[in-house]
């Protein structure tokens, strides 16, 4: 009989982040779109789960993504909580003016580690967008504001299939140097196996800290909690959520929702890792989010409740 000991057991770090990026993430794939006043709702219950990372819009072109065209009134709605950082996406200088007007803490800049995905989503080509998100962080920075990094793609590609870990490595040296302080690693069509995120972090983990690296999981083949654990056990801190599972990019095909807040939250909290966050709060704001989309959504502690 194989007897279980503490030896056998994995440890992991007895504190994790959860950044929610359902406001952002989580709503720009959706076809319902959300009134402002309730987008404002649902962010300020966030604020009084524990969390201490909230992106709360995107401020792209309202023609690329109309669901999140309410952006700056959004982001001048919402009660600021202490302790709270609230972040939103930025594609380039025009997005950075509007975010500063609306006061958001954190800049979020993004782009993709192949080619063609690049393309579709930003339409540019990967050496023409570096020098754009390069403006977006310098400026942000020189007036105070910290900038994020988001890199898609990195463990597979939907018109390029495999992605070579030596572009992964060069594109994020890229971001590192534009002064980003931390870069979320995109699994964007939720491909990512336990074993190929253990070798993708083993080569990172060469050239950058694991307190600067962040992990964003689509469980779109139900694999993202096992990734997470995986991630864990090579030293990573901090996890991308979206509540109810929202989410998906509009320019890869076959991606679904994100890996759910309180899907993860669950787990760690019967890990008795600490997050802050309480899971109450969260479940109840992600069936207020559910009530506003009108149909189920994929997180399975919802479906626990129903």
């Amino acid at each position: 009989m194989n007897v279980l000991n503490s030896q056998s057991i994995m440890s992991y770090s007895d504190e994790i982040t959860i950044n929610e990026v359902g406001p952002r993430d989580g709503l720009q794939n959706e076809q319902t779109i959300i009134s402002t006043e309730d987008k404002i709702t649902w962010i300020n219950q966030l604020s009084r789960t524990g969390l201490k990372y909230i992106e709360i819009t995107s401020f792209v072109n309202p023609n690329w993504i109309p669901t999140l065209a309410d952006a700056e009134e959004v982001a001048k709605g919402i009660e600021r909580a202490p302790g709270v950082l609230y972040a939103a996406l930025v594609p380039n200088e025009k997005g950075l003016e509007r975010a500063l007007q609306a006061n958001i803490d954190e800049a979020a800049i993004f782009m993709s580690v192949s080619e063609t995905h690049n393309q579709k989503n930003i339409n540019k080509s990967i050496n023409e967008t570096f020098p754009i998100l390069d403006k977006v962080a310098k400026e942000s920075i020189s007036v105070g504001k910290s900038v994020r990094g988001y890199l898609s793609t990195v463990f597979g590609c939907p018109y390029e299939g495999p992605v070579h870990i030596e572009e992964v490595i060069k594109v994020a040296n890229k971001l590192f140097e534009m002064g980003i302080r931390e870069l979320s690693l995109g699994d964007t069509i939720g491909v990512a196996n336990p074993i190929q995120v253990q070798k993708v972090l083993d080569a990172l983990l060469k050239y950058f800290p694991s307190n600067q690296l962040a992990m964003h999981f689509h469980d779109t083949r139900g694999t993202a909690m096992a990734n997470v654990l995986a991630s864990m056990n090579m030293g990573i801190t901090k996890f991308d959520g979206s509540l109810g599972g929202l989410g998906g990019c509009p320019y890869a095909p076959g991606a679904s929702g994100n890996l759910a807040t309180e899907d993860l939250l669950y787990m760690l909290n019967g890990m008795e890792i600490e997050t802050g966050i309480n899971y109450k709060k969260i479940l109840s704001s992600a069936q207020f989010i559910q009530g506003r989309i009108k149909r189920p959504l994929p997180s399975h502690s919802l479906q626990a409740c129903r």
